[in-house]
């Protein structure tokens, strides 16, 4: 028997102190038909709600747009797993898509997964987003490994959790994040009422132009004639009014017929959201008194505090599930890059980079790969020191017949 004919034989018996008398292997395309257990819902708050929609889509967008790399002691790798997760981790996905995606069901669900397919070698080949609502979470009885169940059109399917990527949310059993539309459900709800009862207001207030105020009682007919040369003399003139004795005009400004309360929702409703999402408010639109600098501290602190542990989550899903053992012992790792999102203005990077040079940070051409600029070939991988700004090895070796500096 082969290693994969008994590593195969070991899942099924796995599989069959899991699942009791339900079936476990199926042929991968049966997933697909009738119905995809690929394929996640969109939920009506996610539709609905413009604040919800803008914090959803910045922290999908702000992940995927980090760049990932396989790293070995800070230098990139590249294999076949690498180029799958910055190529197209599946077929139908690119690297920004597939992260993009899988952010979005997090944020939407509070748990996104996806599955492994292996190819012939038992080599990872792709990456398959499932449907969040189709899995659950099992607990095998005797070894206490997690499982999951994954709820096909006509049987159950267990995987182990070996072969499934998953990110959540903050979860109290450890495996089964907390959906974060559950927690503002009643701030969605609440928000929808608001709105629907702001806009009926609105509506009366635009088709509510003017106020003629007449000077005593007169008949239906008598104000049904005042009304009607009102249209006509403001029709007639390009838009001037003139008063009469005994009828006083003024226009109606929107915001009278508008409770100024209602403009303070607004405000509660996008702190909520941002507390639940952990962003800080002026990412949603909540700028009061931000000054450029302030703001520029407040970007610092959205990608630390933010996205920084989110993006350590996929991290360590990433080292566990693509990565064997060999090559976590030989210090491999994968890397979202965060410096990618903190780049300054064009004067205080160049500042930077000034500083980073003299002080033997940078070479020349670690600065011209972050510009995407073309490396220099003659002293371009040199570190310098701002002594002179000579090679750091003429420092510490000196050419024959000289002295160290």
């Amino acid at each position: 028997m082969t290693y994969i004919e008994r590593l195969r034989s070991w899942f099924r018996r796995a599989g069959q102190r899991v699942r009791g008398s339900a079936q476990y292997y199926a042929p991968f395309n049966r997933w697909f038909e009738p119905k995809s257990i690929f394929t996640s819902q969109t939920t009506n708050a996610l539709a609905t709600n413009e604040t919800i929609f803008s914090a959803i889509s910045q922290l999908a967008n702000g992940m995927a747009s980090m760049p990932l790399k396989l790293l070995k002691d800070f230098e990139e790798q590249h294999n076949p797993i690498s180029d799958l997760m910055e190529t197209a981790p599946n077929p139908n996905a690119t690297s920004f898509n597939w992260v993009n995606n899988m952010e979005t069901i997090r944020n939407t669900f509070g748990n996104a997964l996806a599955i492994k397919e292996y190819d012939s070698r038992y080599q990872v080949k792709a990456l398959w987003i499932l449907d969040p609502t189709r899995v659950t979470p099992m607990i095998e009885a005797n070894t206490k490994e997690l499982w999951y169940r994954i709820n096909g059109e006509n049987a159950p399917y267990y995987v182990h959790n070996m072969d499934v990527i998953h990110v959540k949310h903050i979860h109290t059993t450890g495996y089964w994040g907390i959906n974060p539309l559950d927690v503002l459900r009643s701030t969605a709800d609440f928000d929808a009422k608001v709105r629907s009862f702001s806009l009926s207001q609105l509506e009366g207030a635009i088709h509510a132009g003017f106020i003629l105020k007449l000077m005593a009682n007169v008949s239906d007919d008598k104000r049904k004639a005042t009304l009607d040369s009102f249209k006509k003399f403001y029709q007639e003139n390009g838009g001037v009014l003139l008063e009469e004795q005994g009828v006083t005009i003024r226009e109606v400004q929107s915001r009278e017929y508008i409770d100024p309360k209602l403009f303070e929702i607004n405000k509660i409703t996008i702190t909520r959201v941002a507390t639940v999402y952990n962003m800080p408010p002026h990412k949603l639109g909540l700028t009061e008194g931000s000054s450029y600098n302030a703001m520029e501290q407040r970007d610092l602190e959205y990608v630390q505090g933010t996205l920084m542990p989110v993006a350590r989550q996929y991290e360590h899903e990433f080292n566990l599930k693509l990565l064997t053992p060999e090559q976590r012992r030989s210090n491999h790792y994968w890397k979202f890059n965060l410096n990618a999102l903190l780049r300054g203005d064009f004067a205080k990077r160049l500042d930077g980079y000034f500083k980073g040079i003299r002080s033997g940070v940078y070479t020349p051409n670690d600065v011209r790969k972050l510009e995407d600029l073309p490396p220099i070939k003659e002293g371009g991988n040199e570190l310098y020191m701002s002594k002179d700004m000579i090679p750091i090895k003429q420092i510490l070796n000196p050419p024959q017949g000289g002295k160290n500096l």
